[in-house]
């Protein structure tokens, strides 16, 4: 088994693990990421919000790039929820967090977007692996001090490195590394079924035609995503109590629950689900929304789904796991340069991961609980939705965010000028 030294080792190159290592690159350290698949690849949850587009991306300098993109823009979202027979609107532009410029996001091909971050990884210094599947960690005694994979044509490696990062997602082989458990928010137990949709599916009208549609419907309910070229993502996500009522054939099942939506069922009316190619199949996940009792353990950091994972609905997905880098990148960085020791670094990365996973999850269940007329109105979480609620300047630029970093949690740090490393408030 060959054996390399790193300062940092990331396990995935997702949004997580591409934001991570890009950001402990540009502070001159030696980073190697190591990921399963040959980018492109496909990969499901296309809706991106500001703080990721204006916020993350900006500090990774690949905002210029997602602009020449034909990914369709997103304003917002709009909602026909609970009771209420009209849909209604939530604006990015509600929240004096973002301005004028910057109160938009992208509905973006996921193959495209990663691809994006992966290659800005490799022009940053990352050193980049693909096809190449890791298979445990490195300790000595208490400390995570790498990880192990193995190369396209089977061979062993050994990695030695200060510092772990697992952003493998959430079928993630070395997440238990850290301990702990994984625990399931009872509240979202369920099954998603998802597929695409090609031309001549409906649009909202102008200017919300890029935004998403959320709509509830007996068994749960749907999104409707338009993306490029006319191609639509469509989702079911259906109550647990509900799951074992639906037929053992899952294609039959995604068809009888668009039937049942009437909203979905019309959009869809004059368009036909792709059933070949890299969007022709029907994705199916069980058991969705979680968190890992603990995020980290001495050496070794987790983020995006190896970590935690919320119910879709407000589209947060890429959002948790691109702040999760940033902090855990934050956390990193101060570390290595010696400005902090790695207990007080990590701490503060955990506890500012898991308050914007709470307000997510919060938001959501209590969202959910709505069955009456009422919508609660978009100033109340509109910053949320944009991702912008923790008031980190990083995320967003207005008149509401914070400097430097926003509020720190209890016992917490600042955030340095740059948004790459922690500070002593």
């Amino acid at each position: 088994m060959s054996a390399e030294a790193f300062d940092v080792v990331v396990a995935g190159g997702g949004p997580a693990g591409s934001t991570a290592a890009t950001l402990v690159a540009m502070r001159g350290h030696r980073v190697l990421l190591v990921e399963k698949e040959v980018f492109p690849r496909f990969q499901v949850g296309e809706s991106l919000l500001p703080s990721t587009v204006h916020g993350v991306c900006r500090l990774l300098g690949v905002t210029d790039e997602l602009a020449e993109t034909d990914f369709p823009v997103k304003r917002g979202a709009t909602f026909q929820w609970g009771a209420r027979p009209e849909p209604w609107d939530v604006s990015f532009e509600a929240s004096s967090r973002l301005t004028a410029s910057t109160a938009f996001a992208y509905q973006a091909d996921r193959r495209r977007f990663d691809e994006i971050l992966l290659n800005n990884a490799k022009r940053k210094g990352v050193t980049v692996r693909e096809g190449c599947s890791v298979t445990g960690v490195v300790e000595e005694g208490e400390r995570v001090a790498g990880l192990r994979y193995l190369d396209p044509d089977g061979g062993e490696h050994e990695v030695r490195a200060r510092f772990v990062i697992d952003a493998s997602g959430h079928r993630s082989p070395l997440f238990s590394g850290v301990g702990g458990t994984r625990d399931h928010a009872e509240a979202f137990r369920g099954l998603m079924l998802s597929g695409y949709f090609g031309n001549g599916c409906k649009r909202l009208p102008e200017p919300r035609s890029g935004d998403g549609l959320s709509v509830t419907f007996d068994k749960g309910w749907f999104w409707y995503v338009p993306l490029f070229g006319g191609l639509t993502s469509v989702g079911a996500v259906v109550r647990g109590e509900l799951v074992e009522k639906l037929p053992d054939d899952r294609e039959e099942a995604f068809k009888a629950l668009i039937a049942e939506c009437p909203t979905i069922s019309d959009l869809l009316s004059e368009g036909m689900r792709v059933t070949a190619g890299r969007y022709g199949q029907l994705r199916v996940r069980e058991d969705y929304a979680y968190q890992q009792t603990t995020f980290r353990r001495a050496g070794m950091v987790l983020v995006g789904d190896a970590a935690c994972s919320v119910d879709p609905l407000f589209s947060g997905g890429v959002h948790l796991a691109t702040y999760g880098a940033l902090l855990a990148a934050r956390s990193v960085n101060t570390v290595l340069a010696g400005d902090l020791d790695e207990e007080t670094a990590l701490t503060e990365f955990e506890a500012r991961y898991r308050r914007e996973f709470g307000a997510f999850s919060e938001l959501i269940e209590a969202f959910h609980a709505m069955t009456g007329e009422e919508h609660p109105q978009p100033e109340s979480f509109v910053d949320l939705a944009a991702g912008v609620w923790s008031g980190d300047e990083a995320l967003a630029s207005g008149e509401g965010a914070t400097a430097p970093g926003g509020p720190t949690v209890p016992g917490g740090l600042a955030v340095s000028p740059d948004g790459m490393t922690w500070i002593r408030s």
